[in-house]
């Protein structure tokens, strides 16, 4: 098996094992790492990879929209809707225009997001691994 298998086998693995916390940091990750693919991709000119890595972000940003749980969020997920949709408008302006700069944007979002949860998943599991609820 080459190395792309292995990694690709490897990735799959980690995603159907994982718990729901380690698999949403795991779509951050992938939708940054697309979003920068994309990025090279438009200064390469390479407009196929360019267009699936849009595509892959786009899916995974809408994916996250529809997932948000209104009954339960309150303002958090009215604020959280809102920059879904504009982080859509940005990837959709970027790949209309050929422009990595809305691109960078979304990025800087995700990574803030990502950080975000990175670090109240770390607290629940340190209060989990403490006794506390």
């Amino acid at each position: 098996m080459n190395k792309l298998r292995q990694l690709q086998a490897y990735k799959r693995h980690q995603v159907t094992t994982t718990d729901s916390a380690t698999a949403l940091l795991l779509l951050y990750q992938g939708t940054i790492d697309s979003l920068n693919r994309a990025q090279a991709s438009m200064a390469a000119g390479d407009m196929a990879v360019k267009g699936r890595e849009i595509l892959r972000a786009n899916d995974i940003i809408n994916q996250f929209l529809i997932s948000l749980d209104y009954e339960i969020g309150g303002e958090l997920i009215k604020n959280l809707e809102a920059l879904y949709i504009y982080m859509l408008e940005q990837i959709l302006l970027a790949n209309a225009k050929n422009d990595p700069a809305p691109l960078i944007v979304v990025v800087s979002l995700l990574s803030t997001l990502k950080s975000g949860w990175e670090e109240a998943i770390a607290t629940q599991r340190k209060q989990v691994a403490q006794g506390k609820p």
